[in-house]
């Protein structure tokens, strides 16, 4: 697909442009509005394909654990075998907690982890259906408190039995900086892994005391513009980590039910990194 238009979708999701002038810059650029329109599918999710994990031997629910700043909601999988396993926060996109996340926390504990999705909507009533609904609330929601609202499932997971007291994050996107902003918060954190997420402020990067992974999509110049800077950051604090660049694919290549952006080949390779980190950090 024309890397245009993948940019394009980029700057419709991540910044203040209308569904409206999205639509109208997309048939510029496919030609026509019919065009724009069969276009649009490739790159919006398709949610129908997100059920890649069944529950067969899994054990999910819904669950709410307590903040500071209200009640969060959650979609929790593990293994059904009753024992303490490490645990693993799953941190959604800028579309709240959807089919695709919840598949994502399911692949995390068919690994053999605790995996705990929350919805950063939860304050608003939770992620409505609609996709450009969703990204709307996030502009309403206090980024200070969010932290503390995904801080807070640790003490959460941690008081659980079915947890070892290990517990570390992955995110993707939003989800991906809130793995960061973590990272340089809780220091009961043990793994932080971010894919293609904004870097945190590096002046507390010397604070984080987590082993920390990164992913990047090469052609995301958007998230990319920070990286060589928070690594430097890193390197300099002395921080474990891992950092990946995969060449060729565009952000949110993770994510299986965007067909124009998903690449298989790395979001299988990051996946395989990122558990592989996990069953180091997480014991």
């Amino acid at each position: 697909m024309d890397q245009r238009i993948i940019n394009l979708y980029d700057e419709y999701t991540h910044r203040p442009l209308g569904r409206e002038e999205f639509l109208r810059k997309l048939a510029k650029l496919t030609g026509s509005v019919a065009a724009a329109l069969t276009v649009l599918p490739l790159l919006e999710g398709n949610y129908a394909v997100a059920q890649t994990t069944e529950n067969g031997d899994l054990l999910t629910e819904r669950v709410e654990y307590p903040t500071p700043h209200g009640n969060m909601k959650a979609y929790l999988a593990r293994p059904k075998a009753e024992k303490a396993y490490g645990a693993v926060i799953v941190i959604h996109e800028n579309r709240g907690l959807n089919a695709h996340i919840e598949d994502v926390a399911r692949r995390a504990a068919k690994a053999g982890f605790l995996a705990l999705a929350p919805d950063a909507l939860s304050p608003l009533g939770g992620t409505p259906t609609n996709e450009d609904d969703a990204r709307a609330l996030f502009g309403k929601l206090v980024n200070e408190e969010n932290i503390v609202r995904f801080a807070a499932a640790i003490p959460y997971l941690k008081g659980r039995k079915d947890c070892s007291g290990a517990v570390g994050c992955v995110g993707f996107c939003w989800g991906g900086a809130m793995a960061n902003n973590l990272a340089i918060t809780v220091p009961d954190l043990k793994a932080a892994v971010a894919f293609y997420g904004r870097q945190p402020e590096l002046a507390k990067v010397p604070s984080i005391k987590a082993a920390v992974q990164l992913h990047y999509a090469s052609l995301d110049e958007r998230v990319n513009a920070g990286m060589a800077d928070y690594e430097a950051a890193l390197k300099a604090a002395g921080i474990r980590y891992e950092q990946y660049v995969y060449e060729g694919v565009n952000h949110a290549f993770h994510n299986d039910t965007s067909a124009a952006r998903y690449n298989k080949e790395a979001a299988e390779l990051a996946w395989k990194r990122t558990i592989d980190f996990f069953n180091i950090q997480l014991i």
